[in-house]
């Protein structure tokens, strides 16, 4: 009898220890998801503010929407999340998605030059990636070419 106590009561004790962890990840889901949505709002601030700049929008409604985007990240950051920093740093493919390779011979091969989509993560795991433009380094010299002459008999010379 005692033996089946301590047994109910070891498996109780696992029932609550994994009721208590698929709680946890169903928690975590849960936030993951809701942020992965306003990923979208942010974007859009982002480039609405962006085009009210180019466009000439007012100040004062330039800020007013700076503040919105500012208070939404603020609420964000308070449940884990932050932002990837990638310009100018090294292309991890942990962190970051490359989606154009360009000669620059002002940044190193495998830096990052530019940031399109600005990056996130959510505690340490990551939501979405940052799309950023990858340094290929420095583009090399020419090859020398070939004079046209030279070039044409050696056409005429195969056939």
């Amino acid at each position: 009898m005692q033996e089946q106590l301590l047994r109910l009561r070891a498996d109780f004790e696992n029932f609550r220890k994994r009721t208590r962890r698929e709680k946890e990840e169903w928690n975590t889901r849960a936030l993951e998801n809701i942020c992965g949505d306003l990923l979208a709002v942010l974007d859009s601030f982002e480039l609405g503010l962006k085009n009210a700049a180019d466009v000439g929008v007012s100040e004062d409604v330039q800020k007013g929407f700076r503040l919105v985007r500012d208070q939404l990240r603020s609420i964000l950051g308070k449940y884990g999340l932050s932002e990837i920093d990638a310009e100018g740093q090294v292309f991890d493919p942990n962190l970051h998605e490359a989606i154009a390779q360009v000669p620059s011979p002002e940044v190193a091969a495998g830096g990052v030059m530019a940031m399109t989509r600005r990056g996130y993560k959510l505690g340490e795991r990551l939501l979405r990636a940052a799309q950023v433009v990858v340094s290929q380094g420095a583009p090399e010299a020419a090859a020398p070419e070939t004079e046209p002459a030279a070039a044409e008999a050696a056409e005429g010379g195969e056939n």
